[in-house]
């Protein structure tokens, strides 16, 4: 780690210490110099490409993940923390899937997976969409469904 005082190349650390879940911080010492400063370590994990259904392929975007959740739980009486949750254990799943590429169906299934855990209601609307529900029969099949999954 260069010093970003004199730009020494040789830094030892003094102290480290866990930050929050997955990073962390080390506070450092320029043997040059002898300034001090902090830096904070993460682990770089490669989220799995993402097949479109017309077949393209984009990098994964959390943006788009954390979107889908918060339009089918829009005025939903969920906490923050639990949506945050479950997008980190979705997260955590495609990492642990181990493929380099998945397909949306696969998202789309882990976040249908979430949402039935986290509310009905926003269960269904994602549902709607995803599925495309074509009429009225539709949705009464997938509340059936639910309420019989109980």
């Amino acid at each position: 780690m260069h010093c970003p005082f004199c730009s020494a190349a040789d830094t030892k650390v003094v102290d480290s210490r866990l930050s929050n879940q997955d990073t962390v911080r080390r506070r450092r010492e320029c043997v040059s110099c002898n300034e001090r400063f902090t830096t904070y370590e993460k682990a770089e994990l490669n989220m799995p490409r993402v097949i479109k259904g017309d077949g393209t392929r984009e990098p994964f975007d959390e943006a788009k993940l954390c979107s889908g959740l918060s339009k089918a739980l829009e005025k939903r009486p969920v906490e923050t923390q639990k949506i945050d949750d479950s997008i980190n254990q979705i997260k955590h799943r495609l990492l642990a899937s181990g493929e380099r590429e998945v397909t949306t169906g696969f998202i789309g299934e882990l976040v249908m997976e979430a949402l039935k855990k986290l509310d009905h209601v926003a269960y269904i609307r994602f549902a709607s969409v995803y599925l495309s529900f074509d009429d009225v029969d539709a949705f009464r099949q997938a509340i059936d469904k639910l309420e019989h999954n109980k």
